[in-house]
């Protein structure tokens, strides 16, 4: 199936030409760009548009009910802007996601992997991606936005429910309203009492004009910053642990010279990354991707990166997984002005979960075979539901820590 394997699909589909017109399950039409090169020029083209108000009539009538009504669904955020309101919001948050605060995490991030690590069992088998691809990445985001850890379940089955749907159902429709709804109550709980968090910082924050973020742009970039935010890092994290299991030469090489992690990371990034596809652009006027003309009339755009991350034309043998390849612009984290805000914090939290695990449980092992895993429905993004592991018994030390009691 398509979703286990997209591929082959994809080599086929760019042995034809960079971009086709597609069907989506959803019954919806699109332009899907395949290429290297044709998604780089599309990422960075201004003429594709973010916000709704450029899509297609039928597009708004489907998503709120009315052409008239452009409404951003989860409130207006950075991915869901463009220029000039783009460049304000962004550069809003920004503020909260600079080098300095994302490397002082760091310790937090180590000792909530040692934690999670450490609470595995000795010996038998576990779910990577229940015990440790899932929980890490909520747990940290969560942490830097001040959301009660009560609610990080929460958030990770609306987050399911949300990222999983290529076309907007009424089940998705009901689960952003909740969400709406709390994110609303989340901020004005930021406004009344702010905390040393990242949520509460954007409460006040404001541009050299005085400017500030609207309620509706603090609960577009809560929403963002939540879910987008985890949702890469989580596929990540899983999609990293399955190359190196099914590359066993590599990961020794990475045991024996852990300096190779971020090799591995980024050739995972390339290989198999975490985003599938953009989010929807819409094209506002007429333009030419590689050599298909796509009519201004606010129809659907998607960015395969995926696809273009597997180009022929780009990368060597580029079906292998090769820990040791310069992988240098790959679209994994997009490209132009919508390039992911959170790539560092995403490679840090990967590359810290990785060592721990490998290093922690030198035995670890598939449990099933490769095509018995289940990968997650929808487009947007390209990560497993499961990653079943034989444990294989645990090191006594890891990462220059100890092993915790449960896990002795």
């Amino acid at each position: 199936m398509f979703t286990e394997n997209p591929y082959p699909i994809y080599r086929e589909l760019r042995a034809r030409g960079p971009v086709h017109r597609v069907r989506l399950p959803g019954g919806l039409e699109a332009w899907l760009v395949v290429g290297y090169e044709e998604a780089r020029a599309a990422l960075g083209d201004a003429r594709l548009r973010k916000d709704w108000s450029f899509a297609a009539p039928e597009l708004r009538r489907m998503r709120t009910g009315s052409e008239e009504n452009t409404t951003q669904l989860f409130g207006r955020s950075m991915l869901s802007a463009d220029p000039p309101d783009h460049s304000r919001l962004r550069k809003l948050v920004s503020k909260a996601f600079t080098p300095r605060r994302i490397e002082a995490l760091r310790p937090r991030i180590e000792e909530l992997t040692a934690d999670l690590v450490g609470a595995l069992p000795a010996h038998g088998r576990a779910d990577v991606m229940e015990a440790l691809a899932y929980p890490l990445p909520i747990a940290v985001i969560c942490e830097i936005l001040g959301v009660p850890a009560l609610d990080q379940d929460r958030f990770q089955e609306a987050s399911n429910k949300l990222i999983s749907s290529d076309a907007p159902t009424p089940d998705y429709f009901d689960s952003a309203a909740r969400l709406n709804a709390y994110l609303d109550e989340l901020v004005a709980e930021k406004r009344r009492a702010p905390g040393d968090d990242v949520l509460s910082a954007l409460v006040h924050v404001t541009d050299e004009d005085g400017g500030r973020l609207s309620d509706e742009e603090l609960r577009g970039t809560a929403f963002v910053l939540l879910f987008a935010g985890h949702e890469t890092t989580v596929n990540l994290i899983g999609n990293a642990t399955l190359a190196l299991l099914t590359h066993p030469e590599q990961l020794a090489e990475v045991r024996g010279d852990w300096s190779l992690l971020d090799g591995a990371i980024e050739e995972t990034l390339r290989w198999e990354g975490p985003v599938e596809a953009t989010t929807w652009r819409f094209a506002s006027e007429d333009l030419t991707i590689g050599d298909t003309l796509v009519p201004g009339d606010g129809g659907i755009v998607l960015v395969s990166l995926v696809s273009g991350n597997r180009d022929e034309a780009v990368y060597e043998d580029p079906e292998s997984f090769d820990i040791h390849r310069k992988t240098g612009g790959h679209l994994a984290f997009g490209h132009g002005i919508h390039y992911c805000l959170g790539a560092a914090l995403a490679r840090m939290e990967a590359r810290i979960a990785l060592r721990a695990l490998f290093e922690g449980f030198p035995g670890l092992a598939l449990d099933v075979p490769v095509d018995e895993l289940r990968w997650r429905p929808g487009m947007p993004m390209r990560g497993l539901l499961t990653l079943p592991v034989d444990l294989g018994g645990p090191a006594p030390r890891y990462g220059g820590r100890e092993v915790s009691a449960a896990a002795a």
